[in-house]
């Protein structure tokens, strides 16, 4: 019989902790066992509901339906009947047990990209079910011993993203997941600090979206990286170089066993395959490995309305290398060069000729990264060209890789990570 729940009988809100503190009862008040975890689905952007309840009795640990729940207080669990099915609990895919999976476990603060620890578990009495709405959390001042014993309060349960670690369970909880909220530097970041199972149930979240998980790819750091790719089939890695910026492949592959080299290449798509190989040539600390493959270049002839569309058109490229339009001759040789923001403000019909600054700055291959970076510097320089022995581009560095490769090896150490909360 499915009953409903008496919104008198038992107060609106519960911590889970008062719950696991109490006993099991049935009507008459005779005490059944102990409350040993909760069960609940998630439900897209929804509260997740608690489905059942498992409860430690004399023989094991048994499944309680929650429609065979009368009511629940911060002083006990009353069931409408003392009869219980005896047949030991066994988890489902799919199924989060709070205890077991939630409370006392780290979780993503989706709204401060940070990871934190759940401290306690509300659970609200609503439109006759029971629903997950609130976490107190704590971050890493409190378990640290920094900021002892301060109280945090309450907040929403959709503001987290759990990382359940149940393996049978993540590809059916992964639809449901918050990381798209955040950005690729963001989740790079958080996978940098997490545990080894907490970093493998973020992996196999971004894994579902291949340009999401290259981005991702992307903004870990070196030995991050190539910790991760060598934990991977030659097969895995393709498919993430694929999608990553050529130079970012190329640098990923420099960085693997020597052994493996070869085997990756043979499984990137030819176009890839291809820039990659021609980077590979270049040192890492030079114009020619610190460029990119994807720029914007037109006839001299062409017009502001051709290069704006073709801008337009270029989805898949690194919006930094975008900021510059080069124009070359009939040889294609680099003639010149105007910025995104110059060309929006000029006549559509103009012809690049006409309007781009003639002799433009730019690097040859082997120009280190000191040069690359003065030059930059001097010029205010958003993209610079890398020019070969005939003055055609071969690519172009951009701001962010010029910065990059010119801060020291151990920048992102010399101050606290703003994904992890003090508070």
């Amino acid at each position: 019989m499915n009953t409903t729940i008496d919104e008198d009988a038992a107060p609106p809100v519960v911590s889970l902790s008062s719950l696991l503190k109490h006993p099991v009862v049935d009507t008459k008040g005779k005490q059944l066992g102990r409350l040993a975890d909760a069960i609940i689905r998630l439900r897209g952007d929804g509260y997740p509901q608690v489905s059942a309840l498992v409860v430690q009795v004399s023989s094991g640990v048994v499944y309680v339906p929650i429609a065979d729940v009368s009511a629940m207080s911060e002083e006990r669990i009353e069931l409408s009947s003392a009869r219980l099915d005896v047949r030991p609990f066994e988890r489902r895919a799919g199924e989060v047990l709070l205890r077991a999976d939630v409370l006392g476990h780290r979780l993503i603060d989706v709204e401060r990209a940070a990871l934190v620890r759940a401290n306690d578990i509300l659970l609200t009495h609503a439109s006759g079910q029971w629903i997950v709405t609130g976490l107190e959390v704590r971050g890493r001042g409190w378990w640290g011993g920094s900021k002892a014993d301060r109280p945090h309060r309450s907040r929403d349960w959709r503001s987290f993203e759990a990382l359940i670690g149940h393996e049978p369970s993540v590809l059916v909880r992964s639809t449901f997941g918050q990381l798209q909220r955040l950005k690729a530097a963001q989740i790079a970041d958080l996978i940098e600090t997490a545990s080894v199972k907490e970093q493998d149930e973020l992996l196999t979240q971004v894994h579902g979206d291949p340009e999401l998980e290259a981005d991702v790819f992307e903004e870990l750091d070196e030995d991050r990286l190539t910790q991760l790719l060598r934990t991977r089939s030659a097969e895995d890695v393709a498919s993430v170089l694929d999608h990553m910026r050529a130079d970012d492949a190329a640098d990923a592959i420099t960085d693997l066993p020597q052994d493996r080299r070869r085997a990756v290449l043979d499984l990137l798509s030819d176009p890839q395959r291809i820039k990659v190989v021609n980077l590979l040539g270049y040192h890492d600390a030079t114009a020619g490995g610190l460029m990119g493959v994807e720029f914007v270049r037109l006839p001299e002839t062409a017009t502001v309305h051709d290069a704006i569309s073709l801008i337009r058109a270029a989805t898949g490229h690194q919006p930094e290398a975008l900021t510059t339009i080069f124009s070359v001759d009939d040889d294609d040789r680099l003639v010149g060069a105007i910025s995104l923001v110059r060309a929006l403000q000029v006549a559509p019909e103009s012809l690049l000729r006409d309007v781009a600054e003639s002799d433009p700055v730019h690097a040859a291959p082997q120009d280190d990264i000191v040069d690359v970076t003065t030059r930059m510097a001097d010029f205010n320089l958003l993209v610079l060209p890398v020019l070969d022995e005939h003055g055609r581009i071969l690519g172009v560095v951009t701001v962010d890789d010029a910065l990059e490769a010119a801060l020291p090896q151990d920048w992102r150490r010399r101050e606290p990570h703003p994904h992890v909360s003090s508070t």
